[in-house]
Formats: C-alpha cells, structure tokens, sequence
C-alpha cells in the first residue's frame, strides 16, 4: 500500500481511501464528487459518513462503529485512524491517516502535504483517538 498526499485542506479523508483502494488522489477526488462529496465541506475531517460512502464506492468494507483507540499493538491489520483530534467551534474534527500492519511491520499512511515522508512510524507523536476497521475483501481483518 502506497501513500496517496491531499491535495486540498479537507482532502484528508478522499487520500485515505485512495490509499487503501490503490487509486490517485484525482481518481477518489472525481469519485466522491459523483457522490456528492466536495473538498470544500468541512465534514470530510468531522464525521465519518463521507469517508464510508466513499469506501463503499470502492468495494470496501469499513466496521459500522469507530471504535476507541487503545494501543497500536490491538489495532487491526487495515484501519482509518483519527488523529490531531479536537473541538472546534462547538464540532470535533481530527486528520484520517491509514494504519497498515504487513506482518511484522506497521506504519500509518498521512496524506498531510509538506511531510518529509508520508510514511510514518513515529507512533509515539501520533494519538489516535479511535479507529475504523477497514476489509478490502469483504472481511473485516483480524486483531494481530
């Protein structure tokens, strides 16, 4: 799985699933706006309705519920996380980044723009406030 970099303020989220559908940034970015989904609607970093629309477009899966983030070591093999999480005017928003376990290696995929790597392992300095377990078969992966 490759990182896919916004290209738009609140296209955070549109990265995310283009990460993990293996399409380019314009690709998931032309797919939500046939889903009525723009760059410019500040929901895409504060609810999660977009982003699951968007992976169902793509014939993804993603768990109903977020579930609240503990470790890094009881996540699932594939989830979006929300970090940089908080309240702003009255409405929480967070950054989406991708959680990837291959084996033995873990990293989370940030589409944050100006990163020296959009690749991270840093997860001492990243904290996830919940997660969304995410299938791209139908079946949502298993806890490591």
């Amino acid at each position: 799985m490759k990182p896919v970099v916004q290209l738009d303020r609140t296209g955070c989220g549109i990265a995310s699933v283009a990460a993990i559908a293996g399409v380019s940034y314009q690709e998931a970015k032309h797919a939500a706006s046939s889903l009525g989904i723009f760059v410019d609607d500040e929901a895409l970093w504060s609810e999660t309705t977009h982003v699951r629309s968007l992976l169902f477009h793509f014939g993804l899966k993603a768990h109903p519920e977020e579930i609240p983030f503990s470790t890094w070591e009881f996540l699932t093999d594939l989830a979006l996380l929300s970090i940089k999480w908080k309240m702003r005017d009255g409405s929480s928003g967070w950054h989406w980044v991708v959680f990837v376990r291959d084996g033995k290696n873990s990293f989370v995929l940030d589409s944050k723009n100006g990163l020296r790597t959009n690749i991270r392992r840093d997860f001492g300095r990243m904290h996830p406030k919940w997660y969304i377990p995410v299938s791209v078969d139908g079946f949502l992966p298993k806890k490591s």
